[in-house]
């Protein structure tokens, strides 16, 4: 009983549908299982040291050493004329205890040093959040893709289906005599091609799992995609507009932006190097030894100074190295925010071509559709030939899949914009960027985009969308 009971519960999980997977559940999992965003936030917490390691130079510095040693002759002042007591000098075996403080007074470069540090730890806040922003884009690119291949599946499906019952009824009719062997080979063939296009679909959408697994981190690609929610993108904004968005919310280019002032920051460190350095120090011995004064426990403050005069052109060669890294620094800052631009406006032609290729292809459907239609009556009345009917399939399927295409295209172009001009996936640069929150990526408006538009019932589906 138990066996069977065994059998029917694994046939039953066997015959489970695979789980449905959300773009905001892929989005979630990439947050939090994704493996190069784990090795990103692996690094920021490494860099977030830096300020910590900075103040460890202008921290007081507490040391503690001990040590015995045994001595080969024992060294004794007696009681008498030169001491009322009898005094070791060295004993036999000698113990010894110190601890000291250290603590700086005046260190001009530490003080640059531990401004350098805050800067560079923002510079790899947003360097991380820029490595973020890029691998939830990835994850919705892999993820409309994936959508785009279950959809080609889904129509070669049909097809094959379509070719399927095509091919039965021809081999009804060239039994019955009324169409010839030719009409009856060709539908074979059509038939034999849909299956081999049918099964190179669904080869492409299991690939396309396989990447959205990998990025994901799922040990098993078995699963659906629900379609996604349409990109929410204004259709006409003026470039002006977005490329002041993304020259401020952009992580790249404010990470640009802050590399220019670490690499001001060095080379003032460098100069704060020529003046002098304050600190004082504290020691306390304790030894089984009295020495010449008298007392096994001594203790000392220093006040010391120290200053650089000429160091062999150290210095200098220093400044002419922080000068070339700020022009460098400036040269990356400008290019990005080139780079920024030229990626808004590519992003809004692309997004506008798509938008109208998507119209077309849709314009496209209903044609062939329509077409198909009236050759399939012509067809049962005996007016159009099975080569006809053959066609008119070809070209619906064609059609079908040209806008399975070009959707994805607009969708990807929606993603690049959103993208371009730092509002996918993306947390404002304000908040502190180290902690990483458990809501799903946040998407921020672009200009004139208050909300989403709801999709109404009297324009087709397929139509640019208005914010």
């Amino acid at each position: 009983m138990s066996s069977f009971l065994a059998l029917s519960l694994a046939a039953t999980l066997a015959a489970a549908p695979p789980p449905t997977l959300t773009l905001e559940d892929a989005l979630n999992r990439a947050r939090k299982e994704n493996l190069d965003l784990k090795a990103a936030q692996a690094r920021l917490a490494q860099a977030d040291t830096a300020s910590r390691k900075a103040w460890a130079g202008y921290l007081p510095n507490v040391t503690v050493n001990g040590a015995i040693t045994r001595n080969s002759i024992e060294a004794v002042i007696p009681a008498g004329p030169l001491a009322p007591v009898e005094i070791v000098i060295q004993p036999r075996v000698q113990m010894q205890a110190q601890g000291q403080v250290r603590q700086a007074l005046i260190a001009p470069q530490l003080w640059a040093g531990i401004q350098a540090a805050y800067k560079a730890e923002r510079v790899a806040e947003l360097n991380v959040e820029q490595a973020r922003r890029e691998i939830f884009f990835g994850v919705a690119q892999a993820y409309y893709g994936t959508v785009a291949q279950a959809q080609a599946v889904a129509v070669q499906e049909r097809l094959v289906e379509l070719n399927s019952a095509r091919a039965k009824d021809t081999q009804v009719r060239f039994e019955a005599g009324t169409v010839t062997r030719v009409a009856l080979l060709r539908a074979e063939q059509d038939l034999a091609r849909a299956e081999q296009d049918l099964i190179r679909a669904r080869n492409a959408e299991a690939s396309a799992k396989l990447v959205l697994a990998t990025l994901l981190a799922l040990d098993n690609p078995n699963f659906d995609v629900a379609p996604p929610p349409e990109p929410q993108v204004p259709e006409k904004t003026d470039t002006g507009v977005l490329v002041e968005r993304s020259l401020e919310q952009r992580a790249d280019v404010a990470a640009a932006r802050e590399s220019v002032e670490l690499a001001q920051i060095n080379k003032r460190g460098v100069w704060l190097s020529y003046l002098p350095n304050v600190q004082v120090s504290g020691t306390y011995n304790i030894s089984n030894a009295a020495g010449l004064v008298g007392s096994n426990r001594i203790w000392l403050i220093t006040l010391g100074a120290s200053w650089t005069l000429w160091d062999g052109g150290l210095r200098e060669a220093n400044l002419q190295e922080a000068s070339a890294v700020i022009a460098e620094n400036r040269a990356l800052q400008r290019k990005a925010e080139l780079t920024a631009r030229q990626e808004v406006n590519t992003a809004q032609l692309d997004l506008e071509s798509a938008l109208a290729n998507r119209l077309k292809a849709s314009q496209a459907v209903e044609l062939a559709r329509e077409s198909h239609r009236l050759t399939e009556v012509s067809f049962k009345e005996g007016v159009a030939t099975y080569l006809e009917v053959a066609d008119a399939n070809t070209a619906l399927t064609q059609a079908e899949i040209g806008l399975v295409g070009e959707r994805l295209q607009a969708s990807l172009a929606g993603l690049r914009l959103l993208r371009a001009v730092g509002a996918f996936g993306a947390r404002p640069l304000t908040t502190d960027l180290k902690v990483e929150t458990s809501e799903a990526p946040f998407l921020q408006p672009l200009p004139e985009q208050t909300q989403p538009t709801q999709p109404t019932q009297e324009g087709p589906a397929d139509a640019p969308r208005q914010p």
